[in-house]
């Protein structure tokens, strides 16, 4: 493998680190629903804040649930696109 080749590797393995420590924060339902997602597309958190959700409406709070899951990875994806864009020209010559 040449040295560029190895160069690329190893950029490409820094920035996949890079995504593990990024978390993207999306909400829903006024704050009622705040999720976290890693750069890696894995939810880290989800809260709920028990004042804003009404008991007896579930369906609202399944809804925030969607809107905030569907948000965060869209962004998430987004971010680890952004990161990585740099890096993919290159990874042509690898035999990927």
């Amino acid at each position: 493998m040449a040295f560029d080749q190895v160069k690329m590797l190893n950029n490409l393995r820094k920035a996949q680190k890079q995504l593990e420590k990024e978390v993207i924060e999306v909400e829903a339902g006024d704050g009622a629903v705040v999720v976290q997602i890693t750069g890696e597309l894995k939810v880290k958190k989800i809260k709920i804040d028990p004042q804003q959700v009404d008991t007896d409406d579930i369906e609202q709070l399944e809804h925030w649930l969607e809107i905030a899951l569907r948000d965060g990875f869209a962004k998430a994806q987004e971010v680890a696109a952004e990161k990585m864009k740099p890096l993919m020209g290159g990874l042509g010559n690898l035999g990927l």
